[in-house]
């Protein structure tokens, strides 16, 4: 399965993943949304900042999924993969806001990230605020 991530551009995500200095996608969820139980190993997620072409991919190693998330658990998860999730320490508290009242959090361990040849896609009824979308093939959104 292929999956389609929408990143912040002002947090510089993808940049750390190509680089390595990211190597954990996170998503933190209120509810459960995709890609909770829709994601494992051997799939491949591209990456896309917002209002931007898709511009890398990387393969799904393994991932791991949260329930039942406390602020006591959010940070714990924080404190021990803050740094391959590409979280500064001057950024920690701001995340730690961001995340503690979620209830689900996902991570997506990283491998063999790749910059790739920049294209557009159809996001067309996966909703306009849609952050993540799993499909057979990116093909069936690539523009």
């Amino acid at each position: 399965m292929h999956h389609l991530a929408f990143m912040k551009k002002e947090w510089g995500f993808i940049d750390k993943i190509l680089s390595g200095r990211k190597t954990i996608e996170s998503r933190w969820y209120k509810a459960k949304k995709v890609p909770w139980g829709k994601i494992k190993r051997g799939d491949t997620v591209y990456f896309k900042n917002s209002g931007e072409s898709v511009t890398a991919k990387a393969d799904v190693s393994s991932t791991f999924q949260f329930e039942e998330l406390t602020p006591k658990k959010v940070k714990g998860i924080l404190d021990r993969q803050g740094r391959e999730l590409g979280i500064s320490k001057e950024n920690f508290s701001g995340f730690y806001k961001r995340f503690k009242d979620k209830r689900y959090c996902i991570l997506i361990f990283l491998e063999n990230p790749q910059r790739i040849k920049p294209f557009k896609i159809d996001k067309k009824g996966f909703g306009a605020m849609a952050s993540w979308i799993c499909v057979d093939d990116i093909g069936q959104i690539k523009i």
